[in-house]
This record gives structure tokens, sequence and C-alpha cells, in this order.
């Protein structure tokens, strides 16, 4: 398993020093746990507060490269103390398969939280669509008209004083060259390796790589099609590339498309990073081998028994203790009195974390209070020179202020107890057959593992949550799918 360490420090309450005690103890973890780190991230002088941390972004759009699996922090709040941003920055981690640890919290101070970021991450899509009605209407009008509605500007084009693209005919010639090697018959990888050599940068000002050029060579803004949500205009920007060019592309990379695959199928460890050893306390780590009939098997080592030797913890079968852990879920979690319980607390948990939906609200009070007190002056007859001026000015600032509000409520959504009941009971009916939903229902409830050899505690994201089974008592138990939680014949 490979990982970077992010490290924080605020100047107001820290000193630099504690930069190096953060890397320190989560060096100490990678080593106890079999982890091999591959880069650190480091910000100094900067709150979590905010997300316009330099090291933080760059480590985001590292992970996109495939480059490391987990992000280790000394502990969570170094990563984000917003649970708004949380939610976010961890979902686009998990799409590009990497996950947050905390070098000491095993288990996370106040869990609940982490059922928040879920739904929050799994509610802000409708949400989101619901209330962008109500902001994006000049973005439509622009988009009718063919303008830039804001985004990263494709390489090859810029924004011209009409607010519509125009091309850059100092970057053109590069979009040119890349579409033209491509159709015909250069490898993508000898491609990149080129324009790096010569010092191109992409859009964002970094190196090129196979998957931005992917991006570029699938945009159809290249051949002069404009497109924004539904409204799609052809000919609404000009083109670079010419239509046969592009179609040449588009044949080529479909065919590589259908190309047998080189690699093998990644298997997805959905327990990764939260099964312990309940000898020595390291992580459980994802492993695949072979059985005396050589089939392909997938199982838990603990990472002091696979090379410092030290633990004689067995391995354990993958499906026997996932799906165990699934339906103990189910089974605990997911039951009228314990949702109305996790929902209670969740929704009292979300006014503890925006202050800044109060204070606009209370602003926007203010300002219409004295705008109804303006109006009530004029029917009294009570104007002066700078009645009409200082109306305008209120109204103005109360349009700015129910703006402000709308896109706080966009970003950090406040969810009704009913919202989150109706949220926690839809994974009863989860088809848990399907990998994406087990993963979800792990993720969402599951804190920790701790596997010993006559028993398993699991520690969930809620209040007293914490149980703990013997494998005596699974013997006759239904929860049971996959017969013995010993490997295979040969493995410890």
């Amino acid at each position: 398993m490979k990982a970077v360490i992010y490290a924080r420090y605020s100047s107001d309450n820290q000193k630099e020093e504690s930069i190096e005690g953060q890397l320190r103890e989560c060096k100490e973890y990678a080593d106890r746990n079999d982890i091999v780190i591959v880069k650190n991230y480091i910000d100094r002088a900067l709150s979590a507060k905010t997300d316009n941390r330099p090291e933080f972004q760059h480590m985001i759009k590292d992970s996109q490269k495939g480059l490391f699996d987990v992000v280790l922090v000394w502990k969570l709040d170094r990563f984000a103390r917003n649970r708004y941003d949380s939610a976010y920055y961890k979902s686009i981690l998990r799409k590009s398969g990497v996950k947050v640890v905390s070098a000491k919290e095993s288990i996370s101070d106040g869990p609940e939280g982490i059922i928040l970021e879920s739904m929050l991450e799994g509610y802000a899509e409708y949400y989101s669509a619901e209330l962008a009605q109500k902001v994006t209407r000049g973005m439509t009008e622009n988009a009718l008209k063919a303008r830039y509605n804001g985004g990263t500007m494709p390489l090859g084009y810029m924004v011209g004083s009409d607010r519509r693209y125009a091309i850059n005919p100092d970057t053109a010639p590069i979009v040119e060259e890349i579409f033209t090697r491509y159709a015909n018959g250069d490898l993508i990888i000898d491609i990149v390796n080129s324009l790096n050599s010569r010092g191109f940068k992409s859009t964002t000002g970094a190196d090129f790589n196979k998957s931005s050029l992917h991006m570029m060579l699938k945009n159809r803004k290249y051949i002069g099609e404009y497109k924004y949500k539904d409204i799609v205009i052809p000919g609404g920007i000009p083109p670079i590339i010419s239509e046969d060019v592009f179609k040449k592309v588009q044949q080529r990379m479909q065919r590589n498309k259908h190309a047998p695959a080189k690699e093998k199928a990644k298997v997805n460890y959905l327990l990764s990073t939260k099964l312990f050893c309940g000898k020595c306390g390291a992580l459980m780590l994802g492993e695949s081998g072979y059985g005396y009939k050589n089939n392909m098997y997938h199982y838990y080592k603990c990472a002091n028994t696979k090379h410092r030797k030290i633990c004689d913890k067995k391995s354990v079968r993958k499906d026997w203790i996932e799906d165990l852990v699934i339906n103990l879920t189910k089974e605990f979690v997911l039951n009228d009195e314990v949702i109305e319980r996790i929902a209670e607390t969740i929704y009292n948990l979300q006014f503890k974390e925006n202050t800044i939906l109060k204070a606009l609200k209370k602003s926007l009070n203010d300002v219409e209070t004295g705008i109804n007190n303006m109006l009530n002056a004029i029917q009294m007859g009570v104007v002066t020179s700078s009645t009409k001026q200082r109306l305008e000015e209120l109204e103005q600032r109360k349009s700015e202020i129910e703006t402000s509000i709308l896109n706080e409520e966009i970003e950090h959504p406040t969810l009704t107890k009913e919202n989150i009941v109706f949220w926690i009971s839809k994974f009863k009916d989860l088809d848990m057959d399907v990998e994406k939903n087990r993963q979800y229902l792990i993720d969402t409830f599951v804190n920790s593992v701790y596997l010993y050899d006559d028993k398993l505690v699991i520690t969930y994201n809620i209040k007293d949550g914490t149980r703990t089974i013997t494998l005596e008592e699974l013997e006759n138990s239904d929860l049971v799918q996959h017969g013995s939680p010993m490997t295979f014949k040969g493995e410890h």
C-alpha cells in the first residue's frame, strides 16, 4: 500500500516544529502497517477552515494520477475542519481509489460526523440541482449566446472581449500537433514525452500526462461545438481541428478501447484501512495468492505477519470477513430505533458546523428592516434628496445577500430530520450484491473492525456503537455465507 502524508499547522496556535512531529508520527504509523510513503505535502501557517491551501490542492490533483492509495494525516482536523469541505474532497479522493487515514485516531472524534459527510455527499447532487435553478439564469442566457461560462479554459482557447471563446495563437498549434500526431498513429506516451521535453504545459500549467491528453482528444470544443448542460450549439466556438481529423482520432481511440486488457483487474478490498489485527493492532492488508488447485484467492493479512514476522495472526478470507461485516452492520444499524437515534444526532450536528449561514440570514433581516423603515418614512412624506439613492443601495444589498444565502445553501445544505431518516432507511433497499453499494455501506457506518482469533469487535460511527461477537456464536448463524474464515491451505 502506498501513501502520501499531508501535514499542516496554523500560525495562530501552533509552532512550525509541529510539522516535524506530525511527519514523524505519520511515518511511524506507516512503518508499523507496511505502508510505503511516496511523498509529503505540507502547508505552513494555513488554516483548515479554508480549502485555499496550495499543497492540499496539489495533493488532490495528484490523487487522480493513481500514484497512491492513502492520504495519511496526523489527525483528521489536519485534513479539514468543515464537514462540507471534508465530504467534498473525500468524495474526489474516493473516485480515484484513495482513502484518508488518521495516524492517531483509529476511531475518529465525533464519529457521527462521518455519517453526515457521507449523507451530504449523496444528497448534494439533488439539493444543488433544486436550488441551482434560482442562480443560473444568467449562465443559461450566456450559454444561449455561446459565451464563456467559467471553468477551465481548454488549451488552445482564450476568452475574447465579447466573452466568447477565441483561438489562442500561442497554444492552438500545440492542439493541432497533438490531434495530427495521434491521428497519424503516434502513441499517446510518445506525444506526452515529446511535449514535456520541449517545456510545453497543459492549460493548468502542469506537465502533460496520458489522462490529460485523453480528455483533450475527446473534447468536441475543438471542432467548434459549444455545450453547456443541455444546450449544444454547433459552430458556437471557432474550431481548431477539422471534423475529418477529429473523426479519425475518435475511431482510433474506440479501437484501442476495445483492445485486450494488458493488466489484470484490480481487486477492491472493502475493509482496506478499517480492518485491524486483534493481536498486535496493525492494519490487515489485502493480498492475493494461488491455492493448491491453482485457484486465485483473496484475503486480508496482518502487516506485522507479512514482513516483520512479529505476529502470528492467521489470514482471513476476503469474502468471509466482508460479508460478515456487511450483515452485522445491516442487523445492528438498519433498524428503526437506531435510525431514529442517528438522525437526531446528525440533525443537531449540522448546526454546530455552519455559522456563516446564520450570519447571512441575520444580515438579510437587518437590511429588510431598513427597507421597511425607508418605505414607512416615504409613506409618511419624509423624503429627502438621498432617500431614493439609499433605498436603491439597500435593495442592491438585499439582492447580494440573498444570492450569498442561496450559494451557501447549495454548498452547505441543511437537512431536515425527515431527510436524514429517509436517506439512512434507503440502505435497507440497496442490493448488497453490488460492490458499490457494499463499499458505500461500510464507508458510511463502519469505523473500525478488530479481528481476534476468537472474536470480532466492530465499532460503528454512532454513539455506543461497539459490538463484540465471538466466532463460536457465528458458527450456527445465518450471518456467515462463505464457510471458514481461514485462507486456503498453505497460507497463514
